[in-house]
């Protein structure tokens, strides 16, 4: 042992003190909390708790034009785009991308993991002469192994995980399929509900429902219940329950005029089944959108 160790009790009890914190300090260090990874266009979240170890996001989907709602999907809606990875921190913490539009829209994306939420925060910027087409966008979560059934959409049934989806109306949660179900639209089946204000030909092309939410939140329970997933974006164009295992909280640009900018945010939650703490958590981070 060396000489200044032995002969300074203070040293000796600030280390003493500190190992509760080093401690804690290394459990998070080890892997607490949620990561993220990229795998070509796929966003993945992945966490000791979540069942299956990740939930996989087609991040993003697709941007779209509006007129949407009874248009062909790919000669219509869909505007290509082209993605870049720009990083990923060392501790897979941070994510940065950057998607190119063909109409010359440039959507830079800052996304980070925290403990039990990762968080988007986003900037669209139009350089060009002209107005963008792009009026929405879609990340697509896949939620088959989150709900207790399979990502695999050869397998099963595809509506088996709905039981499981939950939407806010008329003041209280809703399991799906809710009342008044829409069966009819230009794809089927499935369902979307149009955020306040959006004109409902500006949508997903699948049966759009007459019911407006409550708020701007959609979600799942885990196969055993005990964890909730969530998810919303400010600001929305719909929610919508998709065709792959996957729920949406589709985000609007609002086809952004030549040299401006705008900014977009939304948050995923992967929280214990506490639904009064959700809807805090929710109030705080969206107020404007959080409704009822």
């Amino acid at each position: 042992m060396r000489e200044g160790m032995r002969c300074n009790p203070a040293i000796w009890l600030k280390a003493i003190i500190s190992l509760p914190a080093l401690a804690v300090f290394s459990w998070a260090a080890a892997g607490a909390g949620l990561t993220l990874g990229r795998e070509g266009g796929w966003l993945i979240i992945r966490g000791a708790s979540i069942p299956g170890d990740e939930v996989r996001v087609n991040y993003l989907e697709a941007y779209c034009r509006a007129g949407s709602t009874d248009a062909d999907w790919v000669t219509h809606t869909v505007v290509p785009h082209t993605n870049e990875l720009i990083s990923l921190s060392a501790d897979k913490k941070g994510l940065r991308l950057r998607d190119t539009l063909a109409d010359g829209l440039i959507v830079e994306h800052a996304i980070t993991a925290g403990e039990d939420e990762v968080d988007f925060r986003l900037v669209a910027m139009n350089p060009t002469t002209h107005r963008s087409e792009a009026h929405w966008a879609q990340p697509c979560v896949r939620l088959g192994a989150f709900t207790g059934f399979s990502n695999d959409l050869s397998r099963n049934d595809i509506n088996d995980y709905l039981p499981k989806c939950i939407i806010f109306l008329d003041g209280r949660l809703v399991r799906m399929p809710t009342r008044d179900w829409a069966t009819q639209a230009r794809y089927i089946p499935r369902q979307v509900w149009s955020a306040p204000g959006v004109p409902r030909s500006d949508l997903n092309p699948r049966p759009l429902s007459k019911l407006a939410p409550d708020n701007g939140l959609i979600g799942c329970f885990s196969g055993d219940e005990k964890l909730l997933f969530a998810t919303a974006w400010e600001p929305y164009q719909e929610l919508f329950q998709g065709v792959a295992r996957c729920l949406h909280s589709d985000f609007g640009l609002g086809g952004i005029e030549s040299g401006t900018t705008r900014r977009i945010r939304g948050k995923i939650y992967i929280v214990p089944n506490d639904i009064p703490a959700l809807m805090k958590r929710y109030r705080r981070d969206f107020p404007k959108q959080a409704g009822k």
